[in-house]
């Protein structure tokens, strides 16, 4: 007797197929792999060789729900097998469904990476934090959490949605709050002219939990690119500061062509500085007054080193009344990159 498939599975392998987007043929062919697995398990004594297994052929109609096993012509399916064969049927459906899904939110959040998302922290995986970004969990590494922040569940936060990365458990969504690209969401988020392209952020150089800083742009005669990110009375900076935790700093820096200014600009709140450039090794030395010094520098030379990534120019710096050739801080160099304009 051939094991029958109860006609449900059947009509949920069709509706199913038709519902969650999955191939039909496709399922029958897993069901049928699946199938002939556990003929070998349970009838096979687990051991049969993959010749073996090859003499082996499932017929399984996706109409009526008939199955059955065949070898060299003959039916050789057992009493009772039907059942196996039923829920077997049913656990790959369950399986393929569940594997459609994920697949479904992955190429979702394929089209976000990039860009911001709000999520809830939802519990801790060793040193990770496990957020639930609406139709998904993602993870956040160590690499990827800001210093200084403490998370805590049911923490709600916005994040960067940083790739989709292959790990043991699978293909998994990676957010970040560590990343510059949390700091350029944001802007775009709080600040009109930035989201419709009236001001570029050109360059962002941050060390998140500490500070950052955005050289800005504006090609539309009449805009001010860094009130428009300040904001009236500083309120849209400090939505931004907010959103990143209300400890780091973020200094907004108008992008100027001509490499001195821009210097000066970038080593700010630092003034009265005077800037000597080698074009050929793309060096800057800067004389800064000896009361100016510590706010050039920064702690742990902060500032100095994000001015150097946000230019792109090795700078040493020192005091005017230091001996020439002696700075004050080691040779900073950083390579920035040039964003894509964010619109």
């Amino acid at each position: 007797m051939p094991a029958t498939v109860r006609s449900e599975f059947s009509l949920a392998l069709n509706q199913v197929a038709t519902e969650r987007g999955i191939d039909p043929n496709v399922v029958v062919e897993t069901i049928k792999a699946a199938i002939l697995a556990a003929y070998r398990k349970d009838y096979g004594g687990g051991v049969m060789e993959a010749t073996d297994l090859a003499q082996y052929v499932i017929e399984l109609n996706s109409d009526s729900g008939e199955a059955k096993i065949v070898k060299d012509g003959k039916d050789v399916t057992p009493p009772g097998f039907g059942r196996i064969a039923a829920q077997t049927a049913k656990q790959v459906i369950l399986q393929r469904i569940r594997e459609a899904e994920k697949q479904s939110v992955l190429a979702d959040y394929q089209t976000k990476i990039g860009e911001i998302v709000p999520g809830m922290v939802l519990r801790f995986d060793g040193p990770n934090v496990v957020v639930d970004i609406g139709r998904a969990q993602a993870i956040m590494p160590v690499s990827e959490q800001s210093q200084g922040e403490r998370y805590h569940l049911n923490q709600r936060l916005t994040f960067y949605v940083e790739g989709i990365r292959e790990t043991p458990r699978g293909n998994e969504i990676i957010v970040s709050r560590a990343h510059k690209g949390l700091v350029e969401g944001l802007f775009k988020r709080e600040v009109p002219e930035v989201a419709q392209g009236a001001v570029e952020l050109r360059v962002v150089a941050r060390e998140a939990g500490g500070r950052t800083k955005v050289a800005v742009f504006s090609k539309q005669p009449g805009v001010d690119p860094v009130g428009s990110c300040v904001g009236q009375k500083g309120v849209r900076v400090q939505g931004v500061i907010s959103e990143l935790g209300g400890m780091e700093k973020v200094d907004i820096i108008q992008w100027n062509d001509d490499a001195k200014l821009f210097i000066m600009s970038a080593l700010a709140p630092a003034k009265d500085m005077e800037v000597t450039l080698n074009e050929e090794k793309k060096s800057a030395e800067v004389l800064v007054p000896d009361d100016q010094l510590s706010l050039a520098i920064g702690r742990d030379g902060q500032n100095v080193r994000l001015a150097a990534k946000l230019t792109g120019w090795k700078i040493d710096i020192r005091g005017k009344g230091m001996p020439a050739g002696e700075a004050a801080v080691p040779v900073v160099e950083e390579k920035a990159v040039v964003e894509t304009p964010v619109v």
